[in-house]
């Protein structure tokens, strides 16, 4: 997507995170994030927002302090801290350069594309805590694996401790069409990626729809259930998808 289309899922995925925490209890368990309440789900979001603006608005790294209290009113607090983002974004020349915390290109477009998936996956989880129904765009979950895959595992070593890869492991959207392809390890002992030609030879196959895949490498969902497929060595398969990819 372009940054201005980004920028207008941002703008919709925000106003819909706002719209669940408004009616939702803050008291209630937010599912797959430890102990969290989705208070503490709001608190984390918006204080992600106003960090990311931060860096936007300079080009340079700013102090991260996700646990930050808002005062007043919650909801109040996370619109004006997601309005302080989109704003920053809208001004900003995408093409500028800003630090960021992945392979990815160190300019300023990278964060408008990092704050939509943010933003979506907690989205999920704030409907999750709440009660309700929420399925991410295919082509937007799509588009959450590729950032994941090409722009975060290079970098796992800052987080985690780098999945195992024994045989090349190939994973396809059945909705979309994409496909990547996970290598070996190489010198610095973290697997490669790389969007994947169909016809090279992999060890493992894990295919299914781009929503399970996107919510798999974020550990939202169990691969037992999520409606993926494995063909091949399903072993090196599980193996490499046991390892944390983001953050």
């Amino acid at each position: 997507m372009t940054p201005d289309e980004y920028l207008e899922r941002l703008r919709e995925l925000t106003a819909g995170f706002a719209r669940v925490v408004s009616t939702g209890d803050h008291a209630a368990p937010v599912p797959c994030c430890g102990d969290w309440r989705l208070r503490d789900l709001v608190v984390h979001l918006g204080n992600v927002h106003r960090w990311a603006a931060e860096i936007v608005r300079t080009g340079n790294p700013a102090t991260q302090d996700l646990e930050a209290e808002p005062g007043g009113d919650l909801v109040a607090w996370y619109r004006e801290s997601a309005d302080e983002l989109i704003e920053a974004l809208r001004e900003a020349s995408p093409h500028d350069g800003a630090w960021n915390f992945t392979a990815a290109a160190k300019t300023k477009d990278f964060w408008f594309r990092r704050q939509v998936h943010e933003t979506a996956v907690h989205l999920l989880d704030a409907h999750r805590a709440a009660g309700t129904e929420y399925t991410l765009d295919p082509s937007l979950a799509a588009d959450g694996v590729d950032e994941v895959l090409l722009g975060m595992l290079p970098k796992v070593k800052r987080w985690h401790t780098p999945p195992v890869v024994t045989v090349p492991v190939l994973l396809k959207t059945s909705d979309t069409g994409h496909a990547w392809l996970i290598t070996l390890p190489g010198e610095t002992d973290v697997p490669g990626s790389r969007q994947a030609d169909p016809a090279e030879a992999v060890g493992a196959v894990v295919e299914g729809p781009a929503e399970a895949l996107d919510l798999l490498l974020w550990q939202r969902i169990e691969l037992d259930g999520a409606g993926i497929e494995i063909t091949g060595d399903a072993t090196a398969a599980k193996t490499f998808l046991a390892g944390p990819l983001t953050p």
